[in-house]
């Protein structure tokens, strides 16, 4: 089996999971919020880098890597965790999102979906066989099954129509999928806003008993309200004995409600990519630190936290590296707001274990200027 899940205890105060995932690259402690490497790399960090501040799984992305530098060249070095020098668990998507996000540039059929590279415009087509080799060649510890995610909003029929079709892509996935006891291979709920339709997709899916369940289609543009109350009807549907996976979504607040709703594993390029334009999260909130207020600020990013970041610049010295095109202070802001998130979600598993969840997140909320 390539993985195992570990129920270690179930909040009292709501749904919220403490577990272990157990992985051929080590243990998770669930749950968890992953750093996405879309292209073999968590942007200006190194895997020792990523270590040190708690990672405990990253993402690579199956749509990118395909492109660049191609699987075979993945394959050839020994796999993604030789290839980038991580030792640690990895996850892929299946390539899916980003081949719909292209738009105009793709084409769906029942075969799979002709795209055009935003590279160079050249002409490729991924079908649910062609995702599963790409991600065997790659030999991540968890794959994803090639799935649609429609946009939102989306009408009903088309959404039917498209989770249907997802699930006959999960059960080609399945047939294709070549290391089953290395690789585990999680099917994907889709069903857009639709209740009845989301529960139609988590029924099927756990027809084809996969080894873990994702929740796609969300965090799209839709209100949090909405996001918030299609897992909370979802997650009921997965099984307890297996992780429960919400792709995309890594602000705090939306962790907070994925996890008293059930989910165990997230990932967002939100942290990284807020951090290169000078956004940084902290136990107050928000602060952007290349604005003109922080030019002789001597303080630290955050006055509770303890990364490698807080514990020696300055937040005036920050936004100097940003006035002058200094890559070093990508890297400051990209170290503080992953470090950020995963000690948030150390927090969190210490919270579940000492039944008081609810209590931190009013905390938390109130303290980052959620709650007024």
């Amino acid at each position: 089996m390539a993985i195992k899940y570990e129920l270690v205890k179930e909040a009292a105060d709501c749904k919220a999971r403490l577990g272990r995932l157990h992985t051929p690259h080590g243990i998770i402690e669930t749950p968890t919020f992953m750093p996405v490497g879309t292209k073999a790399t968590v942007k200006t960090m190194t895997p020792e880098e990523l270590k040190e501040i708690g990672s405990q799984i990253i993402l690579g992305n199956t749509y990118h890597l395909y492109l660049r530098p191609g699987h075979q060249l993945i394959e050839e070095a020994g796999g993604l965790h030789k290839f980038m020098n991580w030792d640690g668990p990895i996850l892929t998507d299946s390539g899916g999102f980003q081949v719909f996000s292209l738009g105009d540039l793709r084409k769906i059929e029942e075969k799979g979906v002709e795209f055009r590279s935003h590279i160079d415009g050249s002409k490729h087509f991924i079908s649910p066989e062609m995702s599963i080799e790409i991600q065997n060649a790659l030999g991540s510890d968890i794959i994803m099954a090639f799935d649609e995610c429609t946009p939102y909003p989306s009408d009903k029929e088309y959404v039917k129509n498209s989770l249907e079709r997802t699930t006959r892509w999960a059960e080609r996935c399945k047939d294709a999928h070549k290391n089953p006891h290395t690789q585990a291979l999680f099917g994907i709920v889709q069903g857009g806003m639709y209740k009845d339709l989301r529960e139609q997709s988590a029924k099927e899916l756990l027809d084809l008993d996969f080894p873990g369940y994702a929740i796609g289609g969300l965090s799209v543009g839709e209100p949090a309200e909405l996001m918030n109350d299609v897992v909370e009807f979802t997650t009921p549907f997965l099984p307890k004995n297996k992780p429960r996976y919400l792709m995309g979504v890594g602000s705090p607040d939306y962790l907070f409600e994925a996890v008293i709703r059930g989910i165990d594993m997230a990932d967002c390029v939100l942290p990284t990519r807020i951090a290169r334009n000078g956004t940084v999260l902290t136990s107050k909130g928000k602060i952007v630190v290349r604005n003109a207020q922080y030019k002789k600020d001597f303080s630290k990013l955050d006055s509770q936290c303890d990364c490698y970041t807080c514990e020696n610049y300055s937040r005036a010295y920050i936004r100097h590296l940003f006035n002058v095109n200094e890559i070093l202070g990508l890297r400051l802001t990209t170290i503080h707001n992953l470090y950020f998130l995963l000690k948030l979600m150390e927090n969190i598993r210490k919270a579940i274990k000492e039944d008081r969840l609810m209590d931190y997140r009013e905390s938390f909320y109130k303290s980052y200027g959620y709650i007024k």
